[in-house]
């Protein structure tokens, strides 16, 4: 027995393989359609990452707050869907098949919800069932949506609007309580104090109050930042001064009363930075994100400062604190958890509220990558288990024994040649120097089906070869048991090696035939030059 003979077997041994290879790969990949697998894992992977555990992954919260991300436009753009009947005909005949198979597999309640969520209309109520979903979900898609779904974004807006409400409140009334000190304390007997005092109070309410009023609805429209809204609020308080002292009779306590409005305005608007910062009027990312968590104090701070229900503050964040109501009880306590972890590590790198927004959004775009990552080696484990059973199928009808195919090509030469030559042919096209495509590679091997009868298959020659039949006195044939032993440890093997996968084995096929033909064929002078090139 020469390596020519032991390599013209493996050659025959492998190429049978590759074709049986390519019909596993094929049944697999139908299975996968039909089920959107896929998809499925990547909803079900999500879901655990919001819910922190597999065993918390069921919830109903859990469930829900992914059927909303699934529902953003952002999510929904990434699954591209065909339109038209001729189109969606196939898509429909799936998703039925698809229906009917989900009856089977799943129990209970569980067979009348919907896998991918359902349809919202713009009325908060949800429409027919979703009958797909995206296979894949960029990192960066998915940060945005969390972050949009939460409403991260628009609560940074409305706690700044909020605490800048209230330092204008606060600013106000401690002009009020000058003005209220000073006219406690004056002697109104005086004509021209006492109109003094009447033009200032007036003053205040034309200019000062409206100004305020116009400066906070400014910036909850958008048209300032905050930086610019106190600056106004300064110059207001300026001009109010300058009346002040312009107008103002000859008197001490006046003069006091001025004084006193100047050391506020130089006390307060002087450094606007440090204003800002000292009254925490622009709020950090983990203060915003503490809003979400019902027991926080921010939460709390939020809540309870807008319950006058005639107050400009409750109609203007009604909405907002009945939105973060629903929200806190709503999400699952992992959300939250992780999102407030996320946040305080963000806040350790920002040094403004939009950045700590941008660097949160990396982080969550980070920690959904890793969770992908685990999530890719499940489904690659899970479907190699499916290649396994999918291989030992094939193996059994086909009644692919290695044990008895190595024997076959061992001794038919005919049968080992012609092997032997299409599995050349076959790799010098598709070698490894071009992109490897299975269709072709599939449409090639059956060719070579419809002209070499392969050692598989159930007709009764092969029976008889592969369990050994002998004829006794009574011209009946009979089996020893070993055999059927061996048989079905032929078909064990056949079946590990079909699940490899057809890659493997045509990479592997290419290695022999080179090894058979002493090495690849050398390269020609044209392409020689031509990867050379002029240096």
């Amino acid at each position: 027995m020469n390596l020519s003979f032991i390599l013209d077997i493996t050659i025959g041994l492998v190429f049978i393989y590759l074709i049986l290879s390519l019909l596993a790969s094929e049944i697999q990949e139908l299975i996968t359609t039909i089920l959107q697998w896929r998809a499925v894992h990547l909803k079900k992977s999500i879901e655990i990452l919001i819910a922190g555990d597999v065993s918390k992954s069921e919830d109903d919260n859990v469930i829900q707050l992914v059927n909303d991300l699934y529902n953003d436009p952002l999510i929904q753009s990434v699954n591209q869907e065909a339109k038209g009947f001729l189109t969606t005909l196939p898509r429909k005949f799936v998703w039925g098949l698809s229906s009917i198979l989900e009856q089977f597999s799943l129990s209970g309640e569980k067979r009348t919800k919907s896998i991918f969520g359902y349809v919202k209309n713009g009325k908060e109520d949800f429409g027919k069932q979703k009958h797909s979903a995206p296979s894949y979900i960029p990192a960066e898609t998915f940060a945005t949506t969390l972050m949009e779904t939460l409403g991260l974004p628009k609560l940074v807006q409305k706690l700044t609007e909020s605490r800048l409400i209230n330092f204008t409140h606060q600013q106000l009334n401690e002009i009020q309580n000058i003005l209220l000190r000073l006219r406690e304390r004056v002697d109104n007997t005086d004509d021209s104090v006492r109109e003094f005092l009447e033009n200032i109070h007036l003053e205040f309410n034309q200019t000062i109050e409206i100004d305020f009023k116009t400066i906070t609805a400014d910036f909850q429209k958008g048209k300032i930042d905050l930086h610019t809204s106190i600056n106004r609020i300064a110059k207001s308080l300026d001009k109010y001064i300058g009346y002040f002292a312009a107008e103002m009779p000859d008197h001490e306590l006046l003069s006091k009363a001025l004084q006193r409005l100047k050391v506020l305005r130089q006390d307060i608007f002087d450094d606007i930075e440090q204003t800002i910062c000292l009254k925490g009027l622009r709020p950090n990312i983990n203060e915003v994100v503490e809003l979400l968590n019902a027991k926080s104090e921010i939460y709390q701070e939020f809540v309870n400062e807008f319950k006058d229900k005639d107050s400009e503050a409750y109609q203007t964040f009604q909405h907002v604190s009945q939105r973060l109501e629903q929200l806190s009880q709503k999400l699952p306590p992992s959300v939250v958890s992780n999102m407030a972890t996320l946040a305080k590590r963000a806040q350790l790198k920002a040094k403004t509220t939009e950045e700590g927004i941008n660097i949160l959004r990396r982080e969550i775009e980070q920690t959904f990558d890793k969770s992908m990552d685990r999530a890719s080696g499940v489904y690659k484990r899970n479907a190699k288990g499916v290649a396994l059973l999918i291989g030992f199928a094939i193996a059994i009808i086909a009644n692919a024994d290695t044990f008895h195919i190595v024997s076959r090509l061992s001794k038919d030469s005919a049968i080992r040649t012609a092997i032997v030559n299409n599995a050349g042919q076959i790799v010098e096209r598709n070698s490894s120097d071009t992109p490897q495509d299975l269709k072709l590679l599939r449409d090639e091997t059956d060719k070579v089906l419809t002209e070499i009868s392969l050692p598989i298959g159930w007709n009764k020659i092969n029976l008889d070869q592969q369990l050994d039949m002998v004829s006794n006195n009574n011209s009946q044939k009979t089996v020893q048991i070993t055999n059927y032993l061996t048989m079905v440890a032929g078909w064990f093997v056949s079946g590990i090696a079909i699940s490899m996968g057809a890659p493997f084995w045509f990479d592997l096929l290419g290695k022999v035939v080179n090894v058979r033909n002493s090495g690849k064929k050398p390269a020609s002078s044209t392409n020689v030059q031509a990867k050379e090139g002029v240096h």
